[in-house]
């Protein structure tokens, strides 16, 4: 190893990055091989770091799975993680800290749970409300009470996206809004709803790119980092 990584040929494994970020390296599985894959997250873990896989499929986790059998699929989010107990320590306790992510439909769920389950990793508390977007607005307002306790806010949604403007003219908190690629042609695989979100006439609203729930929740890390 040298300069803080590890070169393992078709990767370079970034070992430093838990000291710079205070997490591990996350793996993006995307375009690579099941056996790629695994052999990085081996290498995560015996540098006694956590791993994290994102856009996983059950292939990658199986291939994980026999280097790391702590390792877990999480169907939803489409990530692995494997965990050692001593590493994983709440980052906080306080109920105020936690974060809360909602959802226009049940349509965006998996890029809410990719968001969640991130958000757990890292060591926070999250809130799920699901279902609640401007198409039947008073699913919304039931839970605003909830949504309100929480420090931050992700809120996921497709098709017109427009929930996050909604619930940034209703709430003081700071929202990071994820635009999904659920809709209608119109939507241009999440064009539409990431437009919106840019536009949001409501303040206190930053926002990640299309299906990006995991950036999501490695911001509202950084918000509470600080708070």
């Amino acid at each position: 190893m040298r300069k803080g990584y590890e070169d393992i040929g078709f990767a370079k494994v970034d070992h430093h990055r838990m000291t710079r970020k205070g997490f591990p390296e996350v793996i993006f599985c995307q375009g690579k091989t099941p056996q790629q894959i695994a052999k990085i997250a081996q290498k995560i873990w015996a540098n006694g770091h956590d791993v994290l896989a994102t856009k996983a499929d059950k292939k990658a986790y199986q291939a994980v799975k026999k280097t790391l059998k702590s390792a877990k699929y999480h169907e939803s989010a489409k990530i692995i993680t494997s965990q050692r107990k001593t590493n994983h320590k709440p980052r906080t306790t306080n109920h105020d800290l936690q974060i809360a992510i909602i959802t226009a439909g049940t349509a965006d769920l998996p890029v809410a749970e990719e968001a969640a389950v991130t958000a757990e990793f890292l060591g926070h508390k999250v809130e799920r409300m699901f279902d609640v977007g401007v198409a039947g607005i008073h699913r919304l307002l039931h839970n605003l009470d909830r949504i309100k306790k929480a420090k931050v806010v992700i809120v996921v949604a497709g098709m017109e996206g427009a929930l996050p403007s909604v619930v940034g003219g209703l709430i003081d908190k700071p929202i990071i809004a994820v635009p999904t690629s659920v809709g209608y042609g119109a939507n241009f695989k999440g064009l539409s709803a990431l437009l919106t979100m840019l536009n949001s006439c409501s303040p206190g609203i930053a926002v990640v790119n299309i299906d990006n729930g995991f950036g999501a929740a490695v911001f509202a890390h950084s918000i509470l980092k600080c708070a």
